[in-house]
Formats: C-alpha cells, sequence, structure tokens
C-alpha cells in the first residue's frame, strides 16, 4: 500500500513538472509569436491554467516531503503526548479541510461541465478542462493528508525536516 501511495504522490509532482514545462512552452510560444508578428489565441489563458494545475498536483507530493510551511513555536514547545495529541488534532483539522477543498473542486468540475461553462477569452475553452488538474490535485492532497493521519495514529509517521531553516544566514 505504501508503495502504491508513493507511486501516486510521485505521478501527480511529474504531472505537475510536465505541467511547468508546458507553461514554459506557452510563454515561449507567446514571446516568439510576438517577434514574429503573428498571433495564437489563448497562451496567456493556458500559461495560467498550466500553472495552477502545476500548483495543485504538487501539493501531496510538497506535504510528503515536508516542505509546506509549518507554524511549530507551539508544537516545538510540547514533549510527549501533549505533542501527540496537538499532531493529532492538526492533522485531522487539516484532513477535514483537505476533504472539503477536494468535494468542492470536484463539484466545480461537475457544474461546469453540466452548465457548458467556458472561459471568456478568444479560446472559448471549456473550464472543466483545467478545472479538472484542481480537483485531482486536491483529491491526492486530501489523501495524502490522511495518509499523514492515519501512520500518526499507528505510530509510524517520521515527519521530514526541510532543510530551508539550514540556509538562513
Amino acid at each position: 500500500m505504501r508503495k502504491l501511495l508513493n507511486g501516486i504522490y510521485d505521478s501527480a509532482a511529474a504531472l505537475a513538472a510536465l505541467f511547468m514545462v508546458g507553461m514554459l512552452a506557452m510563454v515561449l510560444l507567446s514571446i516568439v509569436s510576438r517577434q514574429l508578428h503573428f498571433h495564437v489565441n489563448g497562451t496567456d489563458a493556458y500559461a495560467g491554467y498550466l500553472m495552477a494545475g502545476a500548483s495543485f498536483l504538487a501539493l501531496a507530493h510538497t506535504l510528503k516531503r515536508g516542505e509546506h510551511i509549518r507554524v511549530t513555536l507551539l508544537l516545538s514547545a510540547l514533549r510527549g503526548a501533549g505533542r501527540r495529541a496537538l499532531e493529532l488534532w492538526s492533522l485531522g483539522v487539516a484532513s477535514l479541510l483537505a476533504l472539503l477543498f477536494a468535494f468542492y473542486s470536484c463539484r466545480l468540475v461537475w457544474q461546469s461541465i453540466e452548465f457548458h461553462d467556458i472561459s471568456t477569452g478568444n479560446d472559448a475553452t471549456p473550464l472543466w478542462i483545467p478545472q479538472l488538474a484542481m480537483a485531482l490535485g486536491t483529491a491526492i492532497f486530501a489523501l495524502a493528508f490522511i495518509d499523514e493521519l492515519v501512520l500518526e495514529i499507528l505510530g509510524q509517521r517520521v515527519t521530514p525536516e526541510s532543510g530551508e531553516m539550514l540556509r538562513n544566514e
């Protein structure tokens, strides 16, 4: 099961990286088209869609690597049962919020399909297509938080430490 979950998180991160490459391609296409005096409709919109998709798809992988910003001032002051209780509470609340975020993101996609919602730009893209990356990213993010909560309950959670604070000068 651990292998499957890590594969899901890594696949979402790889897809986020592909979205970033796509965003680069859209920006370069926009620059080149301006220099060569022709216009490709929707490059700005598609770059934005890809940037949003990359951000949401990378959420779970970033969480599992310990790279999300955490306020640990109170947590670092606690030890033992108090610290564990606060971790369980915060992971429970975060899981609930992530599930709500995923639910409403998926609902937004469904509503966009039902109402045939399209972008207002020249590209007239059906909005469910870019919203799908957000829904998928939030669903995987919720799965990652539930995974962290279950690991904490079982006493198997290892919180990776970000090396960022070590680089302060």
